[in-house]
């Protein structure tokens, strides 16, 4: 299916000419429709938050598998929550979870929070930067940061339209993935999960950072379904 039958198929009729003029600006599509489907849920999008990816999807589905598998009403913590995309399928599909989420994007979160109502999801948004003034606990860290370096060529289509806040990073794109590291001990309970996606360069960086800051711990650095390096779960159990 081409762009413009897509549009044909989901815009109304009335809309379909305004679209096909912001198609042929350069906009990407899910923006001119309005939502996307992630995981098999409705999730809407605009200018304030990234268009989820099938990467994304991954990092879910396998941090679905190991929270169901290794926890019982496990308490989960989303850092940079965006569309709250993530925070909404792992409340509806974790066992007995318990969902906070946090970004520092007033907009974006407005964006979530209709998101999450839309899905019926009860989620806790926090509009804070990272975890800044979080008290509790989680057994479960999660976060899709931003990781592209700002020297790094992207696609026009990302660069010209999506939200800038959410896609570059300091320190060739590792700033965050430290940042959050670095007094992540303070959040966690004795036994957690810690879930990134990351750059397909970044592994090794992102393992070095995670042994400055935490003893005692296993790495898995997982690969998306194109064989590239795009997922890094931390934890303390077998």
């Amino acid at each position: 299916m081409t762009d413009k039958e897509y549009l044909k198929k989901y815009l109304e009729p009335s809309k379909l000419d305004e679209g096909i003029k912001r198609l042929n600006s350069g906009e990407p599509i899910q923006y001119i429709i309005g939502n996307v489907d992630f995981c098999g849920y409705k999730i809407n999008v605009d200018k304030n938050v990234l268009i989820p990816r099938f990467e994304t999807e991954e990092l879910v589905s396998k941090t679905k598998e190991l929270l169901n598998k290794n926890f019982n009403k496990p308490s989960i913590l989303e850092i940079g929550t965006g569309s709250g995309c993530i925070s909404i399928v792992l409340k509806k599909e974790v066992i007995n979870s318990r969902v906070v989420a946090t970004d520092i994007s007033k907009e974006a979160l407005e964006v979530a929070k209709y998101n999450a109502k839309q899905n019926n999801t009860s989620i806790e948004f926090i509009n804070t930067n990272i975890y800044d003034g979080i008290k509790e606990k989680f057994d479960c860290i999660i976060s899709n940061p931003p990781y592209i370096s700002r020297k790094e060529k992207i696609m026009d289509i990302v660069y010209n339209n999506e939200p800038h806040l959410a896609l570059f990073a300091d320190n060739n794109g590792l700033y965050f993935y430290e940042e959050i590291l670095k007094n992540i001990k303070k959040i966690l309970k004795d036994k957690y999960l810690i879930c990134f996606e990351i750059g397909m360069t970044q592994a090794e960086e992102i393992k070095t950072i995670v042994n400055k800051y935490l003893k005692n711990v296993k790495i898995n650095v997982e690969k998306d379904m194109q064989g590239r390096d795009r997922m890094i779960f931390i934890s303390n159990f077998e």
